[in-house]
């Protein structure tokens, strides 16, 4: 079997601030998903966007990132991870540039194209580095500090676009919310040039050219047709773009079955506990991307919070999602995968409560009342989404961890699309008080059968020793 790191020890200061050039990247990708919601309106004035392309400027990085993902893992296992994720972050600094300059909303979707792109070849290496640059005992703590920073970014996308907007330096307006990327990208750049591991690809890889029209097509149609849904409904066209492209992700996987140098290697998923993590990530990231998506609408839109006060919660939403990320360094090396279950049912609990509470005052909710339940909601989120890769990771040799470099990621953004079009379908109908109270109690019933299904991955013992029968 091949890797491509030679496994050659890397000094431990040297490992952390490669680390860091991951963290920064992944803030940058992570943010640019959402910074870009504030600066609509001024950039729809200023280059006088039509509503569809007010859509692709936030689609298209969206598309094309999750597009990108596979491919680029198997380049980066190709040409070298280093390398890869090198080219990737100037790419993606180049386009965020091109993006702060474009003079027209068609130039602007299309460097948005290419900062997804580049953000996906940048994604798609991390998860090969941190599991080659430290030993196993450290990827809890990496994972985690990987996972949070990841989390925070997309939260903190809105409040900083519009921290930058409203100082408008230098007069740059929307442009600001793409500029910042270039300070950031060439400090990533220089930390990753300098510290990540120079070691070349060891065995000999192709690029499965059939495979990636076929991942790159079925995903497309797949995430683009749920995108339409969300904006258009349940139509009958859409519904048919989507079937094709299950139709082309099924044809792709069998595809898989019989190429030597397959983009995703099936057999990862022979591993129990990774085939049962990725259900469990991606239906929790389709169940909590839908659940930040609405809840600041519902705040605003039925329960009359002014966006201040929305954004109170939601911060106080995201600490508890730190605290909660810094508490399962404890819980979860003592309670295993006990502490995921009850961090996500805990997110449940809090939910369903506050749906019945609404219920109770008619939404006329008190949001200093709700503090608690917020913060204890985040804090259950927080265990359960910065441990859950690391654990279902865990039973994998270091090769199988590389492999699942693009497939992790690839999960995570299908997940995001599901979660998005159920949502319009079961909330967005009846945007009314009822409606909110129905959303809630139905997260909280998925959140509590996501509980019962972390039960079923294997414990401690069981991971350690299929990760030592596969080395």
């Amino acid at each position: 079997m091949s890797t491509d790191v030679a496994k050659s020890p890397v000094p431990e200061l040297g490992a952390w601030l490669a680390f860091g050039a991951c963290l920064i990247a992944v803030f940058m990708q992570m943010i640019d998903v959402t910074i870009v919601n504030t600066a609509l309106p001024s950039l729809t004035a200023d280059l006088g966007a039509s509503r569809s392309a007010q859509l692709l400027v936030i689609s298209g990085y969206a598309l094309a990132f999750a597009c990108a993902l596979l491919t680029a893992a198997r380049i980066g296992a190709m040409v070298g991870r280093r390398r890869m994720f090198l080219i990737s972050v100037v790419a993606f600094t180049a386009a965020s540039l091109w993006c702060g300059l474009a003079g027209g909303a068609l130039e602007l979707v299309l460097a948005r194209v290419v900062q997804g792109a580049a953000g996906a070849g940048m994604a798609a290496q991390t998860i090969a580095i941190l599991t080659a640059g430290f030993p196993r005992e450290r990827h809890p703590l990496v994972f985690a500090l990987y996972g949070g920073v990841a989390g925070f970014a997309g939260m903190l996308g809105p409040i900083v676009g519009g921290v930058l907007i409203t100082l408008d330096i230098g007069g740059w307006g929307w442009r600001s919310v793409f500029l910042i990327n270039l300070p950031i990208g060439l400090f990533a750049f220089a930390l990753a040039w300098k510290f990540l591991d120079r070691t070349s690809p060891v065995g000999r890889h192709r690029l499965d050219l059939v495979g990636a029209a076929l991942s790159g097509l079925g995903l497309f149609a797949l995430i683009a047709g749920l995108a339409q849904i969300q904006q258009h409904g349940w139509r009958p066209p859409l519904i048919a773009v989507v079937g094709a492209g299950l139709a082309l992700i099924a044809v792709f996987l069998a595809h898989q079955r019989t190429h030597p140098a397959p983009l995703v290697r099936l057999d990862l998923f022979a591993n129990y506990g990774f085939r049962i993590g990725s259900v469990l990530v991606g239906a929790f990231f389709g169940l909590f991307t839908a659940f930040v998506f609405a809840a600041s609408i519902t705040m605003q839109d039925v329960l009359g919070y002014s966006p201040l006060l929305t954004g109170l919660v939601m911060t106080l939403f995201a600490l508890g999602a730190g605290a909660g990320a810094i508490g399962s360094l404890i819980l979860v090396p003592r309670f295993d995968i006990w502490a995921l279950a009850a961090g996500i049912a805990l997110f449940g609990g809090c939910i369903g409560a506050g749906g019945i509470y609404l219920h109770l005052v008619d939404g006329n909710a008190s949001a200093w009342l709700c503090a608690g339940p917020v913060f204890a909601a985040g804090f259950g989120v927080g265990i359960f989404g910065v441990q859950l890769q690391p654990m279902m990771l865990s039973g994998l040799n270091a090769d199988r961890m590389s492999e699942a470099s693009g497939v992790l990621p690839t999960v995570e953004q299908v997940g995001n699309a599901v979660g998005l079009a159920i949502l319009t379908t079961v909330f967005f109908a009846s945007h009314t008080l009822t409606g909110t109270i129905t959303m809630m109690i139905a997260i909280a019933a998925v959140a509590f059968t996501l509980a019962a299904l972390t039960l079923a991955m294997p414990a401690r013992a069981r991971r350690e020793q299929d990760a030592l029968a596969a080395r």
